[in-house]
Order: C-alpha cells, then sequence, then structure tokens
C-alpha cells in the first residue's frame, strides 16, 4: 500500500477529486497549506502600498491506496492538476507500513 500525497493549486480540487472518483478511489484527506517552490511568491497592491506575498495558498491531498491504483491515480491527478503555469504542485509517493479501520479492527487493504 501506498500514501500518495499531492500538492495543488486550491482551484484544481474539484477537477482531482472528480478524477479521482472515475477510477474508484473514494476516500481522501484535504488540508489547506501554503507554500512555495520555484515560484517564490509574487507581490501585491493593497490600498495603495504594494507588499510580497511569500507564501501561496495551496491544497494538500493525502490518499491510502493499493499499490495497482497508484499510477492510475498519478495519472488522475497529473491530468487534472495541470495548468502549464509554474506552481501547479509536487506528488509524492510514500510506502504504507501498516493501515487499521479504527471502527471494525480491520487492516491492510481492507482497512483503506
Amino acid at each position: 500500500m501506498k500514501l500518495l500525497t499531492a500538492i495543488i493549486k486550491p482551484f484544481k480540487l474539484d477537477d482531482v477529486r472528480d478524477a479521482l472518483s472515475e477510477i474508484g478511489i473514494q476516500g481522501m484527506t484535504i488540508t489547506e497549506v501554503k507554500g512555495f517552490g520555484r515560484q517564490k511568491g509574487h507581490t501585491e497592491l493593497y490600498r495603495g502600498a504594494e507588499y510580497v506575498v511569500d507564501f501561496l495558498p495551496k491544497v494538500k491531498i493525502e490518499l491510502a491506496i493499493a499499490d495497482g491504483q497508484l499510477d492510475p491515480a498519478i495519472e488522475a491527478i497529473t491530468k487534472a492538476a495541470n495548468t502549464g503555469k509554474i506552481g501547479d504542485g509536487k506528488i509524492f509517493v510514500s510506502e504504507l507500513g501498516e493501515v487499521i479501520r479504527i471502527r471494525t479492527g480491520e487492516t491492510g487493504s481492507d482497512a483503506v
């Protein structure tokens, strides 16, 4: 099993959720986060004063998925989150040692 973590632009969340639903992935955890990569923020004007926005709003999606769903999930997220512009985000894949469903005590892929 894998833990797939994707950092994307907030306005692409619905597209990514729909794309994952189409391939049968149901559960996910969403967190609103802030960060920057190569784009390094930007400047904005507010009431005539210019200020630097260092950390840009992003959305972090976390999915616990079976190994067989990994490639379709990566492809779905990549296609749905892509705008072709800097700051589209990243996908990280980690190994999951164990998953336990609290309510039933199921473990492994049955718990997902």
